[in-house]
């Protein structure tokens, strides 16, 4: 067999063997990075950046913390957590502004030393498991990072000194798993989170979560109102705000303001004039008073609270 001959037969073979390896989907694209941000950002003071391993999705995920200035002298305290969840498109290191704000609050005194978590919940999973399992961003949540917060740094591990808020998807987010977990928080504050009844049939089908009825009625955050309301009206703290500017997500904001309502749950509900949807224009126009609503709740809940009696 001359040489050419060879060559085209295993050229030949090669093409076919490349033809016959299955190709990924859509939805696989861009996957192995959608969960650890890269790069990590300048950070602010007192944030740093980390990740754990979570078993039900078999990577790594990312997440950033804030240690409040006396973590590191005082160790025998156990602080507060605030949980904060990004929006679509971003990650952990998304959102970590607020922690700035924090800080400078609580090294002037007027704030006390809170823990904060960003987590990554992924691009656009609402922090709900999807139909397929693929992206197990609830059980990445509920199951293995607030355990892994709480066995690795020094946090008061109940509910009542544990809050969840986030911005546009994750105040969706926050408000999908304060409803259908209202025993592992004590405050929810849900920042220009459009909240959405997943489980109407009008909705469907859905492409993240999927088409089963039982799967979807299940990560309906309205339905999970109604049947856990006994406990989130005496247990849950619940602070909703949004924007007049931004038409997109005020129609559901106002929609599960009307529900609380109804269903008669003390809640905290205002609307920003002229805002559309911002967070650092959210959180601008009122740093002063940002973070009363968690400090609030904490006290009301009993958690011991420790500020700072010096300035640097």
């Amino acid at each position: 067999m001359s040489r050419s001959v060879i060559t085209i037969i295993l050229f030949a073979l090669s093409h076919t063997l490349f033809a016959a390896q299955p190709k990924p989907k859509a939805n696989q694209a861009n996957t192995n990075d959608m969960w650890v941000a890269s790069p990590i950002p300048e950070l602010p003071t007192g944030v740093t950046h980390h990740t754990f391993r979570s078993e039900s999705m078999k990577r790594e995920v990312g997440y950033c913390i804030y240690l409040p200035p006396g973590y590191a002298t005082d160790t025998e305290r156990r602080y507060p957590v605030i949980y904060h969840l990004h929006g679509a498109g971003g990650n952990e290191a998304r959102s970590v502004y607020s922690a700035s704000m924090l800080h400078e609050g609580i090294l002037a005194g007027k704030l006390p030393e809170i823990v904060m978590v960003f987590p990554n919940g992924g691009r656009s999973t609402m922090y709900q498991d999807s139909g397929d399992e693929r992206f197990m961003a609830e059980t990445m949540m509920i199951k293995e990072l607030i355990p892994h917060i709480d066995a690795t740094y020094r946090t008061i591990a109940d509910r009542k000194a544990r809050c969840i808020e986030g911005f546009s998807m994750g105040g969706r987010g926050s408000t999908n798993l304060a409803m259908k977990h209202p025993q592992l928080f004590g405050s929810l504050f849900n920042q220009s989170g459009n909240v959405y009844h997943v489980s109407d049939s009008k909705n469907l089908p859905n492409a993240y979560l999927g088409d089963d009825p039982e799967r979807l009625r299940d990560n309906d955050a309205f339905l999970n109102l109604e049947k856990n309301l006994d406990y989130i009206k005496a247990n849950l703290r619940i602070q909703v705000a949004c924007g007049t500017a931004d038409p997109d997500h005020l129609i559901t904001v106002r929609e599960y303001h009307e529900a609380l309502t109804k269903l008669g749950v003390k809640h905290n509900y205002f609307e920003v004039a002229g805002l559309d949807h911002n967070q650092k224009k959210m959180i601008d126009g009122r740093k002063a008073t940002w973070f009363d609503f968690q400090i609030e709740s904490l006290k009301l809940n009993g958690v011991p609270l420790h500020y700072r009696t010096t300035t640097r």
